[in-house]
């Protein structure tokens, strides 16, 4: 997961100095693999699951550079994210950020320096005008466009033959809750209280139930954006663009929807937002009933995947300003949440 691509640098303020300077000497020394104006800078702007840089140059030049966590995604991974995003764009009626090849026409770039002697994957983007959905405002309107977006991509992915070999992480039970989760374990998140564990382990035992039971037929698992939160979506004057593919890999298609109310799950808003995107959702794509049923479900396991994300990330800033509330809020959910399904 990283965050959006034009942030403040100030969201980097909660890291000290001497873990970022190192990054980003490494992007700017790696400007060289790119035909880019000479005058162009790397400015870090989020740390996240990655760290992403905003490159400017005098000429007015913008670009976004991702520099890849080391050991996350393989290279053929991040290969099979840019060439679902190309797909999209070509074919699926999604506006996503086109690729800058380096110098040598390859999309992804390795580089390392002395401070960094293991290689990084990097991938640069070309800068998308736009600015975030704010969540403080009415967002039923822009939820949806956001389930329409949604089942364009669904479809799209359904229909798309993939190129072979293709490889992204798949988000369901057991990488989320099983034994070796890809975010680590929500029970070891900050101030998970005993109580709160307990609460938390009767969530799990329900989710596992009623997921399994829903299944993985075609028409509900498959290759998804699994991000698609306000965060990672650009508004350009009307149009609405995707962002952050970093995460895309095989899962339920609701987790979509679920990962549209990130960090909003508590909203007052909840219920208008289910049935804005579901109204969206359906103009494209329809939904049984039984999606309709399961969406509070798919809520309640990215949250628990979003706690796990908090406490294995808390070097990053965003994980840090979550902590000290999430896992009471997120109990608070599952309370209501097992009093209609527990």
């Amino acid at each position: 997961m990283t965050a959006s691509p034009d942030k403040s640098p100030d969201a980097c303020k909660a890291l000290k100095s001497g873990q970022t300077a190192p990054l980003t000497l490494l992007a700017n020394a790696s400007l060289v693999q790119w035909n880019i104006p000479e005058s162009a800078t790397a400015r870090l702007i989020n740390v996240a699951e990655n760290s992403t840089f905003l490159i400017e140059a005098d000429c007015g030049f913008k670009a976004i550079l991702r520099v890849h966590r080391e050991n996350y995604h393989t290279e053929l991974a991040i290969n099979c994210e840019l060439a679902w995003m190309d797909a999209l764009s070509e074919s699926g009626g999604i506006r996503t950020p086109e690729v800058i090849p380096g110098a040598d026409g390859q999309p992804v770039q390795c580089f390392r320096t002395s401070q960094i002697p293991r290689e990084r994957f990097l991938v640069m983007f070309e800068f998308l005008e736009g600015k975030h959905p704010n969540e403080h405002q009415d967002l039923a309107r822009q939820f949806e466009k956001l389930g329409e977006i949604a089942a364009l991509a669904h479809n799209q992915s359904i229909r798309w033959t993939r190129p072979t070999p293709f490889k992204r992480p798949t988000w369901d039970l057991e990488t989320i809750l099983g034994p070796t989760p890809i975010w680590g374990k929500w029970a070891d998140a900050p101030n998970v209280t005993p109580d709160i564990k307990s609460l938390l382990e009767r969530l799990e035992a329900t989710l596992k139930d009623r997921i399994l039971r829903f299944g993985t037929r075609p028409e509900r698992f498959g290759l998804i954006h699994a991000d698609m939160r306000l965060a990672n979506l650009l508004i350009h004057n009307g149009e609405i663009r995707l962002i952050d593919f970093d995460d895309c890999g095989f899962g339920h298609l609701l987790y979509d929807f679920a990962a549209g109310v990130s960090f909003i799950e508590d909203s007052p808003q909840m219920p208008e937002l289910k049935s804005a995107w579901t109204e969206g959702y359906q103009k494209i794509r329809q939904m049984s009933q039984s999606d309709k049923m399961e969406m509070g479900s798919f809520v309640m396991l990215r949250r628990l995947a979003l706690l796990a994300w908090i406490g294995s990330h808390m070097d990053a800033p965003e994980p840090q300003a979550l902590a000290p509330d999430f896992a009471n809020g997120t109990a608070t959910l599952a309370e209501a949440y097992l009093i209609k399904f527990g």
